[in-house]
């Protein structure tokens, strides 16, 4: 009656543990986000097992039975498209039923994008936040960068090629031209890149070629080092309130006002986030 996690490659076939392979041999069953793809890895590892589709549209429905079939003495292991489940992945709502129900739960570590990338980033990797996605409307994109403007620890994201650019140039709106960042796209793939660009620069880098933009990326961001002309996320938070209801050089006056700032330099930030 256990529950295995177990992390699978995320590009290079030879990077699964022998720990993760004999775990996968010896289960009852396998619980995946997508069936097809997780039985060529088991094909090629010369595994038959039964597999079980786990994914997002029917997670919370199937891990009542997969509970079932764990507390009749089952042994399952659980396994994502690529690297760590529940990662941006499938697995919580069943992680948290197995131990609301006193199942074990083990994890059988191994590769993760997030982490592969912030080891090779050259980025402080003391203390980081791993994001995830960021939204995919630019208004909501644009208040979540908003949010992380005075976080100090090293940001960890995930974005797709279809909205890569536009959230790099959210970012260069909310963060600055010269915000520090890292690109790793393809991890541990035949056509691995990792680059160090500001933000600017890494955007004119996407577009010379277009072949770049096409892949799985990690982007990892440089923390906030403060300055003496920093803008404190309350101000920019007031402005963004008052300009729901106020023109916005009104707002931007109201906000200097009270956080004892310069009206400009609030007025353009303004102009910046205005849709």
């Amino acid at each position: 009656m256990t529950l295995y996690i177990v992390a699978t490659p995320i590009g290079n076939l030879d990077d699964i543990t022998l720990r993760a392979i004999d775990t996968l041999k010896s289960v009852d069953l396998i619980a995946a986000e997508d069936t097809r793809h997780s039985g060529l890895l088991l094909q090629h590892l010369g595994i038959k097992a039964k597999l079980f589709a786990l994914h997002d549209h029917n997670e919370q429905e199937k891990s009542n039975i997969l509970i079932e079939k764990l507390k009749s003495g089952l042994s399952i292991a659980l396994i994502s498209d690529a690297g760590t489940p529940l990662i941006n992945d499938p697995g919580y709502h069943l992680v948290k039923a197995c131990h609301e129900n006193g199942i074990k739960v083990v994890p059988i570590p191994g590769a993760c994008a997030a982490i592969t990338a912030l080891c090779a980033s050259g980025l402080p990797s003391d203390k980081f936040i791993y994001e995830g996605f960021l939204p995919a409307k630019t208004k909501a994109r644009q208040d979540y960068l908003t949010h992380l403007l005075d976080e100090p620890r090293t940001i960890i994201f995930y974005e797709s090629t279809h909205r890569l650019l536009d959230t790099l140039n959210d970012m260069q709106t909310i963060w600055g031209a010269d915000k520090p960042i890292i690109l790793a796209k393809e991890l541990t793939k035949t056509w691995e890149t990792i680059v160090s660009f500001k933000v600017n620069e890494l955007i004119n880098w996407l577009n010379e070629d277009p072949a770049r933009q096409k892949g799985e990326f990690v982007l990892i961001v440089q923390g906030h080092t403060k300055s003496e002309e920093d803008i404190d996320p309350k101000a920019i938070g007031t402005l963004k309130l008052l300009q729901k209801e106020l023109p916005l050089k009104k707002a931007a006056a109201i906000t200097a006002e009270i956080y004892g700032l310069k009206k400009n330099q609030l007025y353009q930030i303004g102009l910046n986030t205005e849709q």
